[in-house]
């Protein structure tokens, strides 16, 4: 089945070229920010990839109060449109209530629904009043092919701008398994399908700045069957410091090991749209 072409800037999600959602997990100072941004940019140029710029002006499901959870709205959209201006970037973050969306629908291109909150009406209705692309990720108490009500409110809300993004499923205890079942069943949805790759090697339970709390030596056989499976867009999570990042320090991927890690994705996917 045919699946509808997305535009964010000037990236046609959905079509035949992969592209990828990249940035740190949440907004940092403003030195962290701008080196991802940066070497992001020099990635998207040698490797003719397009990049939209994803981070987080608040995390607001941190497992512990006092774990870090952002500059907070203003703030955080400040710091993404400084970058959008520097860049050049489409941007995207992440909101989890209603009353934030028209404030960041200002400034970014895409919001994103947390996996958490995507069968929340209230925000789906809310971010697809903006006008805005919205992002859902799909919630791990979903079967994936459930995945069309979320979508199908912010049809009825007047917005079929939609990307959906796995992220794995809940299994066992603190794990989250991805089940390539769920991008054929995403992917007959009809919208564009992105595989977020570095939430899926996170050990939920285990405060994300213990080595022990992500498994990065997956990210390469997921990413590789994820995109062997048909997905339009890769998510990957990045910071030129991952042990030291404020949030999803041990599942994040060192933006300076980027392109490398990129390369045989690109050719994989090539391979795959040939013969699609």
């Amino acid at each position: 089945m045919s699946r509808k072409i997305v535009k964010v800037g000037d990236i046609e999600c959905g079509s035949k070229d992969l592209f990828l959602i990249s940035g740190p997990c949440v907004i940092e100072d403003e030195l962290t920010m701008m080196k991802t941004a940066e070497k992001l940019k020099e990635v998207s140029e040698r490797l003719k990839i397009k990049i939209i710029y994803k981070s987080s002006f608040t995390k607001d499901n941190r497992s512990s109060l006092s774990y870090y959870q952002g500059p907070g709205l203003t703030k955080g959209c400040e710091m993404l449109a400084k970058i959008r201006t520097q860049f050049g970037f489409p941007i995207l973050t992440d909101i989890h209530s209603h009353d934030q969306a028209t404030a960041a629908g200002e400034v970014v291109d895409v919001l994103q629904i947390p996996a958490y909150l995507c069968m929340q009406s209230s925000l789906l209705v809310a971010s697809s009043k903006t006008g805005k692309v919205i992002n859902i990720k799909h919630g791990q108490f979903l079967a994936p092919d459930n995945m069309k009500h979320p979508a199908q409110k912010c049809v009825d809300s007047g917005n079929d701008q939609i990307i959906l993004t796995e992220r794995g499923f809940s299994f066992g205890y603190n794990d989250l398994i991805v089940d390539p079942r769920a991008f054929y069943h995403m992917n007959n949805i009809g919208y564009p399908v992105v595989f977020d790759v570095t939430h899926c090697v996170r050990k939920y339970g285990i405060p994300s700045s213990d080595k022990k709390g992500g498994a990065r030596e997956f990210l390469p056989v997921l990413a590789r069957a994820g995109v062997a499976s048909g997905i339009d867009g890769m998510f990957i999570e990045t910071h030129p410091e991952p042990e030291k990042a404020l949030c999803d320090a041990a599942s994040q991927l060192c933006v300076y090991d980027l392109e490398e890690f990129l390369k045989p994705i690109i050719e994989l996917h090539n391979v795959e749209v040939k013969y699609r």
